[in-house]
């Protein structure tokens, strides 16, 4: 099986294991990662197009947030489903490798592995986090987990062990400050960090306009 004949074996297995998730984390996401991977690698001569794009379609397969908090089952998976299609053992761990150190996780983890292929996938993913789309998620995770919007009583909270993180139930506002605002200052590449900045600049409009709509000036 040749390296396109695999890529595509894995997108029809995640579109079909992926196909009632909550809106954020669907295949939609997924694809949306995929591509913005594709597009960064082509300045990384030096990355493996093949571990780069297994690593943004099966990103997610079975993200912790929906799996009480287990974050060994989506390498689990991906490690099965790569061997079923007699992948190289290299690049399945390459690919595991992704898996299990891809996520925010608060700002507060510690990755374990670091190649130039996870630094791709991670901006791949974390460029999906901010902008138009990650506004949108932000929001639709936020009514999926019933959150509230905003209360001005509750602060950000910035200090946030792992733990702390995954368990939040702070009003999605505050996710702005926790997470999508500091991001830009997180991309590995360097084309990542020029997308991430136009992005950062449209949240900052879009928050400003939030609060002015708050108190009643706009």
């Amino acid at each position: 099986m040749d390296n396109t004949q695999i890529i595509n074996k894995t997108i029809g297995f995640v579109k079909k294991t992926l196909k009632n998730t909550e809106g954020g984390h669907d295949w939609f996401h997924i694809q949306r990662v995929f591509k913005n991977a594709m597009l960064i690698a082509k300045d990384e001569k030096e990355a493996s197009p093949l571990v780069v794009g297994l690593g943004a379609l099966l990103h997610d397969i079975a993200d912790s947030k929906f799996h009480d908090g287990d974050e060994t089952i989506g390498p689990k998976i991906a490690k099965e489903f790569l061997e079923s299609l007699a992948v190289q053992p290299d690049v399945i761990e390459q690919v595991v490798g992704i898996i299990k150190n891809i996520s925010f996780k608060g700002g507060n983890f510690k990755q374990t592995y670091h190649s130039l292929e996870l630094d791709i996938v991670q901006d791949a993913d974390r460029l999906d986090a901010i902008g138009a789309i990650g506004i949108a998620r932000c929001f639709n995770y936020g009514g999926f987990k019933n959150r509230k919007l905003y209360d001005p009583e509750i602060a950000p909270n910035l200090k946030m062990t792992k733990e702390e993180y995954k368990n939040s139930q702070s009003p999605t506002i505050n996710h702005f400050y926790e997470k999508l605002l500091l991001l830009k200052d997180k991309m590995n590449t360097e084309n990542g960090k020029k997308i991430a900045q136009m992005r950062h600049e449209y949240m900052t409009e879009y928050l400003e306009q939030f609060y002015a709509e708050i108190d009643g000036e706009r």
